[in-house]
């Protein structure tokens, strides 16, 4: 495995350490969360201006890039505007990758950014060809964060 790839899916367990952080049971201390906080941004900020080549690793790093971003509270101003960057990556990603679990993954963090309808149902089509007698743990886990996305959509939740 290659230094970019490694990164971006180191990128992509720590930030989704931080955004199950304390849902195992465990205590949330303020001192860990801050670091975490901090460590995950700088991780992100430091894979921001790579690019590859190859399209899934290109998507790999595009999902690490939002899933980073998305988890971290930090923002020296500018985490708007990459994740803005980050998002057009995509687009032009999810054109060329073949249907794969690694594409809903970023089907749905996409989606849970900018709730285009088209991308709800490109995820759905693909996990409808799923073998749903031996699912993976990955498939499960990314079927129930769709589904976790689709019941609470909160940016358009009326408070």
């Amino acid at each position: 495995m290659n230094s970019l790839l490694s990164r971006a899916l180191e990128l992509q367990h720590a930030a989704h350490e931080l955004m199950y952080l304390g849902m195992d049971g465990e205590p949330i201390y303020s001192d860990t969360f801050c670091r975490l906080n901090k460590e995950l941004l700088v991780k992100a900020d430091s894979l921001f201006s790579s690019r590859s080549s190859n399209i899934e690793e290109e998507a790999n790093l595009c999902l690490a890039l939002l899933m980073g971003y998305n988890a971290t509270i930090y923002d020296y101003g500018d985490k708007g505007q990459k994740k803005q960057a980050v998002l057009d990556r995509i687009y032009n990603v999810l054109e060329e990758l073949p249907d794969s679990l690694l594409k809903v993954r970023l089907l749905t963090y996409t989606y849970g950014e900018v709730y285009e309808e088209s991308m709800l149902q490109e995820a759905h089509s693909i996990m409808d060809d799923w073998n749903k007698s031996v699912l993976t743990a990955e498939q499960m886990e990314v079927m129930e964060e769709l589904k976790n996305i689709e019941e609470n959509p909160y940016p358009f939740e009326v408070i």
